[in-house]
């Protein structure tokens, strides 16, 4: 039995939990290769229209691996850590996926609170019983995976470049290159650094969100109004660059609460779809470095 874990969305932020998770269970786990145009395709073809680039690319890399693999893992997250909610999308994941690629082979699909270890841990062992593992390895391997999450570092805070902005967004556009045409190399190109939200603490979000009439339950508010204020009062940054998925709703009011803040502050919005060319985009990218000081 082999088994398919995509590498879309939220991997990137629990990947080490991910993979030792599994390694540790002794599964035949495959993992899937790093987007490209293929799996965009592939994600255009088994995705409806409507959906985010995000979104078609997790669908494209299911559907590679369902060629090659008996079951994939499509997790429910309902909560992130501090119990903030994510995008509706990703609590009805397993059903989005079994609808567009037409197949119903997912595994690991109970409700993942990862704000409650007792409801996560349960989750993840009535999934684990259905492919055969022990509850003895399964909690094993749990321990193992929570433990390598928590010494996991993440986060870049670069400071070797003459202008350093912070870079805001979905991690999954922060980090897949093929999403955002190679964005980190394109701003180290023009001698700018850049720092994302990872690098600032837990206690500065909340600071700055204490001016706000009603704290925000939504993380990824958290993770990029919060940051983006705290490093202006600290006189890190010379701007902020948001890298936004066309027709993402969240970022649509978190872009604009951003900018009701900053006043002259320098703010380069990039929206990026399947359709998105690299000429205009770079284009954009050289004329925003113009205006850092």
């Amino acid at each position: 039995m082999k088994i398919g874990i995509p590498g879309g969305l939220l991997f990137h932020k629990y990947e080490p939990f991910i993979r030792t998770f599994f390694n540790e269970m002794e599964l035949d786990v495959e993992y899937s290769v790093k987007s490209s145009k293929e799996i965009l395709d592939l994600g255009i073809r088994n995705c409806v229209d409507e959906a985010c680039l995000p979104m078609k690319l997790f669908h494209g890399h299911t559907a590679k691996l369902q060629k090659t693999c008996d079951y994939t893992v499509i997790p429910r997250i309902m909560k992130c850590e501090f119990g903030e909610s994510i995008c509706p999308k990703f609590q009805g994941l397993p059903e989005l996926v079994s609808g567009g690629t037409g197949r119903s082979n997912q595994i690991f699909t109970e409700p993942i609170y990862m704000n409650d270890q007792r409801k996560l841990k349960k989750a993840l062992k009535k999934s684990s019983r259905l492919i055969g593992v022990s509850d003895k390895k399964m909690e094993k391997a749990f321990s193992s995976a929570m433990e390598n999450q928590r010494n996991t570092s993440f986060g870049l805070n670069e400071n070797n470049y003459r202008h350093k902005i912070f870079l805001a967004g979905h991690p999954y556009n922060i980090y897949d290159s093929f999403a955002n045409m190679n964005l980190l190399q394109k701003l180290h190109n023009l001698d700018v650094g850049v720092i994302t939200e990872e690098s600032v603490s837990r206690y500065e979000k909340m600071e700055a969100l204490s001016g706000l009439i009603k704290r925000p339950y939504w993380l990824f508010f958290i993770n990029n109004f919060a940051p983006a204020m705290a490093l202006i009062k600290k006189k890190e940054i010379n701007g902020i660059i948001y890298i936004s998925s066309f027709c993402c709703g969240t970022d649509s009011i978190i872009i604009e609460m951003i900018k009701n803040r900053l006043g002259s502050f320098p703010l380069l919005v990039l929206k990026i779809d399947e359709q998105t060319g690299e000429a205009g985009y770079n284009t954009r990218l050289e004329a925003f470095r113009e205006v850092l000081k």
